[in-house]
């Protein structure tokens, strides 16, 4: 008799795991219960509808560093399964990829169909029976097995993925199950801030920022973009993953400090003076001494330093200049909430990491109950590394779950 699996989540970390699972046992009966009407959601719109795949690093204890939530957990796992075996599982099936500078890698296509497609005839390839329109409702084990009721029918499982990310309702069907669930706050989000010197010029970026909470050892530096709302990019959204709880407990009101240059008050000190001493008849705000501050940026800093807009260098004093430097490498802003990626929304919570075997992904309180993805208590600083837990923690799953 065949044995029976069922997967409660249509999204990246389910199919893999239904596909690995039928690959090593091609005998296994496998359902995958998706409560919407369509799969795979998170994939369609990651990296701006590119599907950012995974990203290049290829030493497991490096990687780890980019997880808030599983650094350590994941170092076992990432030695089995590891970004390059990603790419080559997609390479292999059809989907060439491509890796750009900032080491993100994407479908050649640019499109995060091509992933799509590929998992889906991956899966119709295996057999994988596909459900949608299925919410799940209760969750019980009886007699070895799991016994599954949604809106419209009742499933008898063997083995039991959950892999339905990040999802209240599913959380407390788990916590019925005796697991541990760690309140889910979000993750992955732009500071919300409204302040003159930023105000009326959204679009603006600078290459390599520095930011700090303040009242914190939470620090992170990289890109940073200006917007409409605040301040955003890879320096806030890693920043955003790793202060989360402390963000949430100040109810996302707190301060941040910008260090536009991420130098030293006394080196920019010092290199603002040499320029006055170089250039007494030029007007300030006309350039930027700094080539990585973009001039409608250095403008608002150098009003923001009680310096006038006709002013020359030989007429500021040294308390003006220091000002200057101040506003360059300690700019403090005053946040007042979060703006979150709508459809690629993460959040950091879910099932306590104590409570599974990560050789397995399976719980260490019911046998043959396994968990992937975002259920877990395990998220990272942008969505390639989310993904590649994903399909770390499918193909372990569904390896294990063959046998």
């Amino acid at each position: 008799m065949k044995q029976k699996v069922i997967i409660i989540g249509g999204g990246a970390a389910g199919f893999f795991a239904a596909i690995t699972c039928a690959e090593y046992n091609p005998d296994t009966k496998i359902i995958i219960l998706e409560k919407g009407n369509q799969v795979l959601q998170k994939v369609k719109v990651s990296g701006g509808g590119r599907c950012n795949v995974t990203y290049a690093c290829f030493d497991p204890k490096e990687l780890c560093e980019f997880y808030p939530r599983g650094k350590k957990e994941l170092l076992g796992p990432f030695h089995q399964f590891m970004t390059g075996d990603t790419m080559e599982w997609f390479e292999e099936r059809g989907v060439p990829l491509k890796t750009e500078d900032d080491n993100r890698v994407f479908p050649q296509s640019n499109s995060s169909q091509s992933i799509i497609n590929c998992l889906m005839n991956a899966v119709e390839k295996a057999g994988v029976i596909l459900k949608l329109g299925q919410n799940v409702e209760s969750i019980s084990k009886e007699n070895n097995q799991y016994k599954l009721k949604t809106s419209s029918d009742q499933f008898i499982a063997d083995k039991l993925l959950i892999a339905s990310g990040s999802n209240t309702k599913i959380w407390g069907l788990i916590a019925n199950l005796g697991h541990k669930i760690i309140p889910p706050v979000p993750s992955l989000f732009t500071f919300k801030i409204n302040d003159t010197r930023i105000a009326t010029i959204p679009g603006i970026s600078v290459s390599n920022a520095t930011v700090k909470l303040i009242g914190s050892n939470f620090e992170s530096s990289g890109p940073l973009l200006i917007t409409h709302w605040g301040i955003s990019g890879p320096a806030i959204l890693k920043l955003s993953a790793f202060g989360v709880r402390f963000l949430a407990e100040k109810n996302y009101q707190y301060n941040v400090q910008v260090n536009w240059l991420s130098q030293k008050l006394s080196i920019v000190l010092n290199e603002l003076k040499i320029f006055k001493k170089e250039n007494p008849k030029k007007q300030i705000i006309l350039k930027s001494v700094f080539k990585d501050i973009p001039k409608r940026l250095w403008e608002k800093l150098i009003l923001a330093s009680a310096i006038k807009q006709d002013e020359r260098w030989a007429e500021i004093s040294n308390k003006q200049l220091e000002n200057l430097a101040n506003q360059l490498t300690n700019t403090t802003f005053n946040a007042n909430g979060k703006t979150t990626f709508k459809e690629e929304f993460v959040t950091a919570g879910g099932v306590d990491l104590k409570e599974i075997n990560f050789k397995r992904f399976e719980s260490k309180i019911n046998e043959n109950l396994f968990f992937a993805g975002e259920v877990l208590n395990i998220d990272a600083v942008t969505g390639g590394f989310n993904f590649q837990n994903a399909w770390t923690g499918g193909y372990i799953v569904g390896k294990a779950m063959s046998s």
